[in-house]
C-alpha cells in the first residue's frame, strides 16, 4: 500500500539525490516553487494532500529518472515488474468480471506491466469520461488495489450493485452511507446507501 507519508518522502529523497531542495526540484520541473512545501502536504482542515500524478511525472522528466527509480524510493515497494489485468471501465460493470469482494476473476483480458505493489489481486482500470479530470482523464490507466484499506480523501473505484462502476474521491464512509466527490467541478458529488454498494477499492497509481 502506498501511504501519504511514503509518497512525500520519496519526493524528498529524489530532490536530495539531485542536490536540490524540494523548492528547487519544483522549479526545475517548471512547477510553482511551493508545490512540494511541507505546509502544502496537509490541507487547512487537517486532511492529507497528495501530490498529483502530473507533478510527479514532471519531476521525473526534469531529473531524468524513471518510474521504477521513483518506486524504489518508496518504503516496501519493489522495482520488480509484474503483469496485471487491464479492464475497461465499461467492461467492469458487466457481470462475472469481479467476485463479491471486488477481486477480478476469469481470464482473457488485456494486460499491462507495473512495478509490484504487494497486492496479488491488483489490476489496471482504464478510465472513461471526464468526471475525474484533471487528475484522471479519459483513457488514463489507474492501478487498483482491492486489498488496501480506504480512508476519507482516497481516490477509489466503486461498483454499485446495479453494475455501475465509477472512479471518485472518497468523501465520507459510514456503516449506512457512502459519499463521493467528483474532482471535476462540472460533476456533482454523489451519495449512496451502503446497501447499494457492491465494493470499494483504492486507486494506488495512475499513468497518463
Amino acid at each position: 500500500m502506498l501511504t501519504h507519508g511514503e509518497i512525500w518522502a520519496a519526493i524528498d529523497k529524489l530532490a536530495e539525490r539531485h542536490g536540490l531542495s524540494t523548492s528547487g526540484l519544483a522549479k526545475r520541473a517548471g512547477l510553482d516553487p511551493t508545490t512540494f512545501n511541507r505546509s502544502k502536504r496537509i490541507t487547512s482542515d487537517g486532511r492529507p494532500r497528495w501530490p498529483s500524478t502530473e507533478s510527479i511525472a514532471k519531476i521525473l522528466s526534469a531529473t531524468g529518472e524513471s518510474v521504477d527509480a521513483f518506486m524504489s524510493l518508496l518504503s516496501g515497494i519493489s522495482t520488480t515488474r509484474r503483469t496485471v489485468p487491464l479492464i475497461g471501465l465499461a467492461q467492469a460493470g458487466e457481470g462475472g468480471i469481479f467476485d463479491d469482494a471486488g477481486f477480478p476473476v476469469g481470464a482473457g483480458w488485456d494486460a499491462v506491466e507495473f512495478p509490484a505493489i504487494g497486492d496479488e489481486n491488483a489490476y489496471a482500470l482504464e478510465i472513461t469520461g471526464d468526471s475525474m479530470a484533471p487528475a484522471y482523464r479519459d483513457g488514463c490507466v489507474v492501478i487498483v488495489s482491492p486489498n488496501s484499506p480506504v480512508r476519507r480523501g482516497d481516490r477509489v473505484v466503486v461498483r454499485l450493485k446495479n453494475g455501475e462502476v465509477m472512479a471518485k474521491e472518497l468523501k465520507r464512509l459510514s456503516a449506512k452511507t457512502l459519499e463521493l466527490k467528483s474532482l471535476n467541478p462540472e460533476h456533482a458529488d454523489l451519495g449512496y446507501s451502503r446497501e447499494d454498494v457492491a465494493w470499494i477499492a483504492r486507486i494506488l497509481w495512475a499513468s497518463q
